[in-house]
């Protein structure tokens, strides 16, 4: 049982996701902001730095398909996304020290990599009609501060919890 701490977490924490994205869109002072959890690629990562990135990659691929089939209409892009950002991720941690803090704000810049990526490929296939500009401030940024929360309240325990289970695996 003890084994399977992991990969219930990360589809705990993919069913969370939308739950949390009933708070979005915010309207404040006229202006609309978009917040998206990304509460499962911050999880990946955390798996790639302090677990395996391997098993990181292998849950991000088939978190990513899952992604897809219920939340978007393209098949494949969080497919490859969520295992590339998890492959990004190894290879930062490698040149600086896996200190929690550090952790953190490597999961916070991969997050605003994953929003560009993904904003970059639906306006490539035309599945988006707003700007950059727009895309920058109602939903880049409010989706920042709302995952640099969750980052905060979250990053230890996801440590944490991933650490004793890499002593026990």
């Amino acid at each position: 049982m003890i084994r399977f701490v992991i990969p219930l977490l990360a589809v705990l924490l993919f069913f969370l996701e939308p739950v949390f994205s009933l708070f979005s869109p915010i309207d404040i002072g006229g202006m609309r902001y978009t917040l998206v959890p990304r509460f499962v690629i911050v999880y990946l990562i955390f798996i790639a730095v302090y677990c395996s990135q391997r098993r990181a990659i292998i849950y991000g691929i088939g978190l990513g398909l899952l992604y897809d089939m219920f939340h978007i209409d393209i098949i494949g892009l969080y497919a490859f996304l969520f295992p590339l950002i998890c492959f990004i991720a190894a290879l930062i941690i490698r040149q600086v020290q896996r200190h929690i803090v550090t952790v953190m704000f490597l999961a916070l810049f991969l997050i605003i990599v994953l929003e560009l990526l993904s904003y970059f490929f639906a306006s490539l296939v035309s599945l988006t009609s707003i700007g950059l500009d727009e895309f920058i401030s109602g939903r880049l940024v409010p989706t920042f501060i709302a995952n640099s929360v969750f980052v905060g309240m979250f990053g230890l325990f996801f440590k944490k919890v991933l650490q004793r289970q890499g002593e026990i695996l």
